[in-house]
């Protein structure tokens, strides 16, 4: 009840009230207040069938709560009933065959048992009882539960307190819904942040423990997830005859979704890999069975590669990715490649470019979260302040997702954002 002025509580009981029916209903108004304010299920009962049960008179009271898979009500709150509590909470009645409260139940109706001993519904608990009240809790005609109010005195219920029960009772059975809801809510809420974490460990485990060992080369690798989880992937592994692969992928989407997606990717490039194909042909053979797996919208950018330590030379095919960024004696250029549409889109060709790694040469894979971040005024950090950035003397990976985190001024990264750096 939100306002208790006397011509609204009269309108409530449809009678004229006296100074104590008055104060009745403001302590219903206060302990409604109360009842509305707990989301904690067992707490919100608990205050149920003690305090508000004891302000009302009830000697006894119980609460059921509805179970509709398995059409019970199963006994959820205790006060001062000793066969009850002998039984504990958990304790199961059948709708509409056990009891008053099992005939509440299962005609959503209030019943009053002034001479327990009279009434066919009753169910005896204990010898001293000699009447009881059931009031069902219903929210928009469903059945929540049950309240069970007894008395060792004859009709010791009279029409008043029936009324403020049953009006208590609404309160009640609204309270419990909402706090059944956030409880369930918060269940699943908890489910979903254990799953995130152990999805965020699995994926951590999918990236390199540690960097390749490539005789004349020092090579590193980091990732930063926009999220707990997310769609850029990087890897490197030997392959034959002193080469090792090294990948660098994004795939579309964030979350749950992407990190599927690239945990199934990886697993398919690594096989193909091992088949000592070109990285044209990994490709090629990778998106024929992306494009017939694929959801539709779904959809990967890729750079593989390989080193060749005997040689000196790193050849590699692009998927639709952003271009590898070398800077040797030459200077600094953007390596690019003729053909490569992303992977998972539609069948299609991909073509290889080669070149050299001499002394002192540093290559770099990224994705677009390095490119693609923006500062607070909304201005991309840009491939030619990548291109910058990499030519000082002691740029890295950590070096380069530093500046990129400083020109977003703090703020932290609205996409993944992945760095293979790689100096000869």
């Amino acid at each position: 009840m939100a306002t208790t002025p006397r011509s609204a509580i009269s309108d409530y009981v449809g009678q004229p009230l006296d100074f104590a029916q008055v104060e009745d209903l403001l302590k219903l108004q206060k302990a409604a207040q109360k009842i509305s304010s707990i989301l904690d299920l067992d707490q919100l009962i608990d205050h149920v069938v003690n305090d508000a049960a004891r302000s009302f008179g009830c000697v006894e009271a119980n609460i059921y709560l509805h179970d509709p898979q398995r059409a019970e009500l199963v006994l959820t709150g205790i006060h001062a009933c000793p066969e009850c509590a002998s039984l504990g909470k958990g304790h199961r009645l059948k709708i509409g065959k056990e009891g008053m409260v099992g005939y509440v139940g299962s005609t959503g109706q209030m019943r009053y048992a002034p001479d327990v001993r009279k009434d066919p519904y009753y169910t005896a608990c204990q010898a001293q009882t000699l009447s009881e009240v059931a009031v069902p809790l219903m929210v928009d005609g469903n059945l929540v539960g049950v309240f069970v109010a007894s008395h060792p005195k004859l009709d010791a219920f009279p029409p008043d307190q029936i009324r403020q029960l049953q009006a208590l009772c609404n309160h009640v059975a609204v309270a419990v819904h909402n706090a059944r809801r956030f409880q369930q809510e918060r269940t699943q809420r908890e489910q979903m942040s254990r799953e995130v974490a152990e999805a965020r460990a699995i994926q951590q485990a999918l990236l390199p423990k540690s960097a390749p060992q490539i005789p004349g080369y020092e090579v590193e690798g980091i990732s930063h997830f926009a999220g707990a989880v997310g769609g850029d992937w990087y890897d490197f592994f030997p392959l034959d005859h002193d080469r090792w692969g090294m990948v660098l992928a994004d795939v579309s989407g964030k979350g749950t979704a992407a990190a599927l997606l690239m945990s199934a990717t990886r697993g398919m490039l690594r096989s193909l890999a091992e088949a000592c194909c070109t990285p044209a042909e990994v490709l090629t053979r990778l998106n024929r069975l992306m494009v017939a797996d694929l959801p539709a919208g779904r959809f990967v950018t890729m750079i593989y590669g390989v080193i060749d330590s005997a040689s000196n030379r790193f050849t590699f095919a692009s998927a639709g990715h952003l271009p590898p960024l070398l800077i040797d004696a030459s200077g600094a250029r953007f390596l690019q490649t003729e053909k490569g549409m992303p992977l998972g889109v539609t069948s299609g060709e991909f073509s290889e470019s080669e070149v050299p790694l001499a002394k002192g040469a540093r290559l770099i894979l990224y994705s677009d979260g390095i490119t693609e971040a923006t500062d607070p005024d909304g201005e991309e950090y840009g491939a030619a302040r990548l291109q910058n950035q990499v030519q000082h003397p002691d740029a890295c990976a950590q070096t380069i997702l530093r500046d990129v985190r400083e020109f977003a001024d703090g703020a932290d990264l609205n996409d993944d954002a992945t760095v293979i750096f790689v100096r000869a």
